[in-house]
Formats: C-alpha cells, structure tokens, sequence
C-alpha cells in the first residue's frame, strides 16, 4: 500500500523558513513545495474554482509523479447541498481536466448542517465518470448509516476519515480499495500541531486498514506557524515504521519546540 502525504495547500506565507527558504520568491513556492511533497489539496478551489488555465499551469510546474487533489467548489456542496449536480460536477472536471494525470482524488466536504441523504449523495456520485476518485467528508451525525455506507461501497468512493483535536470525528469504515484522511487541528501544546503519540496512532490504523495494493491520500489542513508541514514529516516518518511505503516528505526541516502529547 502506498501513503501519499501531503498538506491542503502550499500559498502561507508563515511557512517561510519552514518549508520556503530565505529568498524564495512566492511565485517559485508550488516549485519547493512539489520537490518537497508528492501531493497536495487544492482546499482554495473550494471558495473559486481555478480555471482550466490554472490548472493546466500547476500540472506544467510540478513532476510527473505529483498528485493534486481538488476540493470540490461550495457552489455544488453548501449553495446547492449537492441538488442539481450535474452542472456543478461538469464545470469542475473540465476545469480540473487541466491538471491531466496530475488529477488526484475530488474531495465533497459536505456542511455540518447536512442531513443525510443517501439517494442524493447516490446521485450526485453518479454524476462523476469512472476512474475519477471521489471522498466525501460529511460532518453531521445523521450521515452515520449503514445506508450510506452502502451508497459510497457501490460508487467506489472514499469516506473522508477526519481528524479533529487528535480525535476522529467520523467512523473509521473502509468504503473503496483507497483511502482518504484529512487532519484539521491537533491539540498539542504548540497550537495548531498533532502529538508524536496521535500520529504514530493514525500510522497504525491506516497500515492495519490498508493491506496489500491500494493507495491512501492524507492531508494536513492545519496550517499556521507551518505546523502542517512539521507534522506531516512526523506522520510520515511514523507511517514508515509502522511498514508503509510513504511518498516524498522534506528530509530535514528548521527546528522548532517539539509537539507535546
């Protein structure tokens, strides 16, 4: 199994002497960041939608072996709440389409006022071709079914497994041959970070979920004070003792206080 790591997004200025040394101007960052990192989550794309030319351009910036998932735009999943996809889902994949065999995985982070509804996330799934990975990230407790576990094993789609304050916050069910995690905010002393403990701990339930072939994306969204960026070095160095191949992750990094917990 293969564990692609990464961060929602590469555009912080915090992260200067973090991941982005002294003088690297901004418009060299995606460059640092894909020799750094094998994947990334455009979480941005979610507020505007990048155009295709945007896209296009990330896919000639990065290498070959770069991995971009998109989160899918708020129009589709908050104004819409995923009626009427078909539109939406349209004008995203030609968008993304720029991106060519850079395009990872589609996240739909779904609003915490949601309730679920298994036949309309049936029918919005249904709206993206096959090959194209979709995870789903749902925030309200109504989601949690054996209904709509069933919709996301029949569509092949990911549920999102979630990470807040160093707690899941949805079940930890395998719904596709891939996976998908995202951690939010850590709860360690040094604000916004995750505890060696909490990582190593994450390491393990992924390499005992994830046997064999298959591929799991994880991204961290917690970015201030590059905090994503350290604690993906640290996930990543744990998800390889725990025997998991582990994409690319900066061999060394600037020192800072150590993540408590």
């Amino acid at each position: 199994m293969r564990l692609l790591v990464g961060t929602s997004g590469w555009q912080y200025k915090d992260w200067r002497d973090v991941l982005y040394p002294e003088g690297t101007p901004q418009r060299l960052w995606l460059e640092a960041y894909a020799a750094a990192f094998a994947t990334v989550e455009v979480n941005n794309a979610f507020y505007r939608l990048p155009s295709y030319a945007t896209f296009e351009a990330w896919r000639e910036r990065t290498p070959p072996d770069f991995v971009v998932a998109v989160k899918a735009s708020r129009f589709l999943t908050h104004v819409k709440r995923l009626r009427e996809p078909e539109e939406p889902v349209r004008r995203l994949l030609t968008h993304a389409a720029g991106l060519g065999d850079r395009l990872g995985p589609v996240l739909l982070q779904l609003p915490p006022t949601l309730r679920a509804d298994a036949a309309l996330l049936d029918a919005c799934l249904g709206c993206f071709p096959p090959g194209v990975r979709v995870a789903v990230e749902p925030r309200h407790p109504s989601w949690w079914t054996p209904g709509v576990r069933g919709v996301l094993e029949a569509r092949g789609a990911a549920l999102c497994w979630a990470d807040v304050r160093a707690r899941p916050v949805t079940p930890l069910w395998r719904t596709a041959d891939w996976g998908y995690v995202r951690f939010h905010v850590g709860r360690a002393r040094s604000w916004p970070r995750y505890g060696r403990r909490s990582l190593e701990t994450w390491a393990r339930r992924v390499a005992e979920t994830w046997t064999g072939e298959g591929e799991v994306y994880a991204y961290f969204n917690n970015d201030p004070n590059g905090a994503a960026v350290r604690d993906a070095v640290v996930f990543a160095r744990a998800a390889v003792a725990a025997g998991l191949t582990v994409t690319r992750t900066p061999p060394r990094l600037p020192s800072a206080a150590p993540a408590d917990g």
